[in-house]
């Protein structure tokens, strides 16, 4: 496998890393394996630290394709607490908000969730990467300052509810690119007259490219040693 001409590989990213950790642990692997100073590497859509799962990971000259990965859909299935709102609806803050789910069944929410199929104006979190106003969108929220987030035209291609133990459910999404899945899970609670957010996210597909043909750190460091043992014993 040559790193510096060029590849894709897949990773399943862990819970609590940001993408750029697994980038930089990734890029010392592949530098200690080669015995060289430099290598590009790069990553096609960020993961949010409270998430886990598939992120692809570009090395050489493979970066250039970087673009063209992001721009595929993805899909990822979204643990979701209904009644329960939080300030970045996901984990991440405080629940701020408790709302009643009583009148919630699951006919109701596949009743909802279709009503998101297709093309949607989504307003980003407050508390996200979005860039406003040259700075993070996050750095403000931080600050306590409101900004007012654009809303962004996303597309639902399929939505599937596989199960529920109320308050909780799990939900299989397909979506383009720059979707927030916690912006989803804030929606779809108003829709049901009530709360939610995000309690777990995994990637598990981006267009082609699967979760189960992705490597674990562990793997990829297994893989990486046996090609510095195998290129030792060649010389």
């Amino acid at each position: 496998m040559d790193f510096e001409a060029g590849q894709v590989l897949l990773f399943d990213k862990p819970l609590y890393w940001t993408s750029f950790d697994l980038v930089n642990k990734v890029r010392i692997m592949i530098r200690s394996a080669l015995g060289i100073k430099k290598i590009k590497t790069g990553h096609a859509g960020t993961l949010d630290p409270l998430a886990s799962g598939l992120l692809i990971i570009c090395t050489g000259r493979a970066t250039k394709r970087i673009e063209e990965f992001r721009d595929l859909d993805k899909e990822y299935v979204a643990a979701i607490r209904l009644g329960e709102t939080t300030p970045s609806h996901d984990r991440e803050t405080e629940v701020d908000g408790r709302f009643p789910v009583e009148h919630i069944n699951e006919e109701l929410v596949i009743h909802i969730m279709n009503g998101f199929l297709g093309e949607q104006k989504q307003v980003p979190p407050v508390h996200s990467a979005k860039m406003v106003e040259g700075k993070r969108a996050y750095e403000y929220a931080r600050k306590g300052i409101e900004k007012e987030m654009t809303p962004v035209t996303v597309h639902f291609r399929e939505l599937e509810l596989m199960a529920v133990d109320m308050p909780d459910i799990t939900v299989r999404i397909v979506c383009s690119k720059g979707t927030y899945v916690r912006s989803f899970a804030r929606d779809l609670g108003l829709a049901l007259g009530s709360g939610a957010c995000l309690t777990g996210l995994v990637r598990t597909a981006i267009g082609q490219y699967k979760l189960n043909d992705a490597f674990s750190l562990e793997k990829f460091e297994n893989f990486v040693k046996e090609m510095k043992h195998i290129g030792k014993s060649s010389v």
